[in-house]
């Protein structure tokens, strides 16, 4: 049954980032509603570990957006309690050799003049924070404010905490415009929602959505894997990983690239990643990925040689070919707002979005300076989404 809604916003992605907008959006005073094809925290956000990480960023924009969002977010799980699971369990970069400590302790310095704090540990002391690690590394920097949370429970209570209507199993066949190009709302395969403002928090699809309203992006899905092991006694105490895995997300290679992510959750599995390679849609299993990520993940912590994985699953990050995410007003397209591309930050980069865009649509100043997120930033040919057709609708 096709049926037309109305409202001052329409956010299409119930992902954690959709989730995200909705809610500061609505505590703007806006009426929302929120439109999926799929149901809530279906895409990338359904298949995330949910990391809130200053960790892994080099001072810059991202840093910038991921102190705000952490701030937010330590609100959020106190306003909404145990169901989103937010655990501060802080992180902990170790380096295997004097070289990589050496490279680590600069990253830590510079990170520490914006803001984050960042101890560092000799190779001696590491047993104090993880008693389980292997032995053998040159040291560590310990950052406290890196935390986590379950991400897709946290996408559904943020989104029924806005209070904003959602639409699951809706796809978005059109984006409407009048004859002067501003946006006007979204055409669905089961009716209209129209809108004087559109944001794109389709992540993944957000290339899609966004060629849609003639305003190209170019998005890219990043696979990764993650394993899960059997229920275990609490032995991982912080988020642990490899340097290397700083230069892996900042790598532009569509190859396959692995470097060891180990955690504990509060259930007892341990979840162990990170793997990143551009292979499209593509989520059939890849062995040498799996393989590569249970390698290491023993060579951190070699008690895991004895546990048994029970499940691996797939999900897509949206990449951009600069790393940074598209956020704010897109001036292609009058009404449009970019929410994605946040690659595999987006649980912990999703509150500041959230807040950024909801203060752009309130007529607000930006609490961050968003010039280098703007969407327009990139030449157009190199938009992976194909030219679309744009509906134009006079209201």
């Amino acid at each position: 049954m096709s049926e037309s809604l109305t409202c001052d916003v329409v956010v299409v992605g119930a992902g954690m980032v959709g989730a995200a907008c909705a809610l500061y959006a609505s505590r703007a005073g806006l009426d929302v509603v929120v439109v999926d094809r799929g149901p809530v925290a279906g895409g990338t956000t359904g298949a995330g570990e949910g990391n809130l990480l200053v960790s892994d960023k080099e001072p810059g924009p991202e840093l910038g957006l991921a102190l705000l969002s952490l701030r937010l977010w330590r609100e959020l799980a106190e306003e909404l309690g145990g169901p989103v699971e937010y655990e501060a369990k802080g992180g902990l970069v170790v380096a295997t050799t004097s070289e990589s400590l050496s490279a680590l302790e600069s990253l830590a310095a510079g990170q520490r003049a914006a803001g984050v704090g960042a101890v560092s540990v000799r190779g001696d002391q590491l047993g104090e924070l993880e008693p389980h690690l292997a032995d053998g590394f040159a040291g560590a920097v310990h950052y406290p404010q890196d935390a986590q949370v379950m991400p897709a429970l946290a996408a559904a209570h943020v989104l029924r905490t806005s209070g904003a209507r959602l639409l699951t199993g809706r796809t978005v066949t059109q984006v409407l415009r009048d004859t002067q190009g501003a946006v006007r709302g979204v055409r669905t395969d089961r009716g209209a929602v129209h809108a004087p403002a559109v944001v794109n928090a389709a992540g993944c699809w957000g290339g899609e959505l966004a060629a849609l309203a003639g305003a190209p992006l170019p998005v890219q899905p990043r696979r990764g894997f993650v394993l899960v092991t059997e229920p275990l006694p609490r032995r991982v105490r912080h988020k642990v990983y490899a340097a290397d895995y700083v230069a892996d997300v900042a790598s532009d290679s569509a190859a396959l690239q692995t470097s060891p992510v180990v955690e504990g959750t509060a259930a007892g599995p341990v979840l162990i990643g990170a793997s990143r390679e551009r292979v499209g849609f593509d989520r059939s299993l890849s062995l040498p990925a799996v393989r590569a990520l249970a390698a290491g993940a023993i060579r951190l912590f070699p008690f895991l040689a004895e546990a048994r994985a029970l499940r691996t699953y797939a999900g897509f990050r949206p990449y951009l070919p600069d790393h940074l995410p598209a956020i704010g007003p897109d001036p292609r397209a009058p009404g449009l707002h970019q929410a994605c591309g946040h690659e595999g930050a987006g649980i912990g980069l999703s509150t500041g979005t959230g807040l950024l865009i909801a203060q752009v649509l309130s007529g607000r100043t930006p609490g961050l300076d968003l010039h280098p997120f703007r969407p327009d930033r990139f030449p157009r040919d190199t938009s992976a989404a194909p030219s679309p057709t744009v509906a134009r609708e006079v209201r």
